[in-house]
């Protein structure tokens, strides 16, 4: 890798980018050299340390994807890394930032490049307690998964309301919940299609770990189990997850890996009370996204021994193999890619 440039940037410097780009039907994923003037207009200029990988970057650089608003695109939804260039007061050279969500990866030049330039409305100080590598370990998949915890905990269930069930969970969103609610002190279960991967989910702190499709039984109610659930999955699993969850429970879904959609009854709402509770965090509100990064810096903060389960580090080049994981449903845990 070319030594970056540390004095004022240049039209002229190069930096590297992983690049998709569509011609038909057809997907190609390239590293590239641009140049600094190739970014798109914005306020914040990142020299990246490091960005990560998440579903959506799958389904941008998939020709069935149908995500990304346009080609050619550096994806990549999450970037971190220090600040080289500013226009904003708030934010000064050689702070370090992260950015996840918003357009970026999506319909404006994302993080899987040396460089990048966003608006600073999208632009978060990693607070103390982080640095640009744990914040790409949590990422958007993260940040989700402590939306999830947030929304859970906002409508009464604690600990002692009884076990949380998570859904994919050996995938990057029920990952860090696993690792994090148990943390909190709920006794976590842990689904999973792969359940060659327990031990895995037990050292995050799974109480059990059962497959995908067991036991849920086919009735419009059945047993209550769990006080809460967090479903990144979507799809006819949701239903399954309604008819077992605790009188006054919630369900916490943020995803849609298994499909956009299901079929239930009115009956857990109106026999028990339950709460499906919608979590978004693409246009998550600023003072809102501050104060979940905050907790994610402290009380929620994961041991280095939890963060290195998590993670797997790749290099730019690796990413088409990562990439297509992700979308098989491969992948285990976080995988963050080094910049710098």
């Amino acid at each position: 890798m070319e030594k970056k440039n540390e004095s004022l940037m240049t039209h002229e410097q190069t930096f590297r980018a992983f690049m998709a780009d569509r011609t038909g039907d057809e997907i190609s994923l390239t590293i590239r050299k641009l140049l600094i003037e190739d970014l798109p207009k914005g306020d914040v200029t990142v020299e990246e340390e490091y960005s990560d990988v998440n579903y959506k970057d799958g389904l941008v650089c998939s020709s069935e994807g149908r995500v990304a608003k346009s080609y050619p695109l550096i994806p990549g939804i999450d970037l971190a890394g220090r600040v080289v260039e500013s226009n904003s007061p708030e934010l000064k050279k050689g702070d370090s930032v992260l950015v996840t969500g918003y357009e970026l990866g999506v319909s404006r030049h994302g993080g899987f490049a040396e460089y990048s330039r966003v608006p600073k409305n999208w632009v978060v100080p990693i607070p103390s307690g982080l640095d640009a590598k744990k914040s790409m370990i949590f990422g958007t998949a993260g940040f989700t998964a402590a939306l999830c915890i947030h929304a859970l905990q906002a409508n009464k269930i604690y600990p002692e309301n009884g076990p949380i069930i998570v859904t994919g969970a050996s995938g990057g969103v029920g990952s860090v919940a696993v690792a994090i609610l148990s943390k909190l002190g709920y006794k976590v279960i842990a689904i999973t299609r792969r359940v060659t991967l327990r031990d895995y989910l037990e050292k995050l702190g799974a109480s059990e770990v059962i497959a995908f499709g067991e036991n849920y039984g086919d009735r419009a109610l059945e047993k209550e189990e769990w006080a809460g659930a967090i479903d990144p999955v979507g799809g006819q699993e949701v239903a399954y997850l309604l008819k077992k969850i605790k009188y006054g429970g919630s369900v916490a879904l943020c995803g849609l890996a298994g499909g956009a959609n299901f079929s239930s009854t009115v009956y857990p709402f109106i026999l028990r009370g339950v709460n499906l509770l919608g979590i978004d965090s693409t246009y998550c509100p600023m003072p809102h996204r501050l104060a979940v990064w905050k907790k994610l810096a402290n009380e929620w903060s994961l041991s280095q021994n939890i963060l290195d389960q998590l993670c797997n580090e790749v290099a730019l080049d690796e990413l088409p193999r990562v990439l297509k994981a992700v979308l098989k449903g491969e992948a285990r845990g976080r995988t963050i890619v080094k910049l710098a």
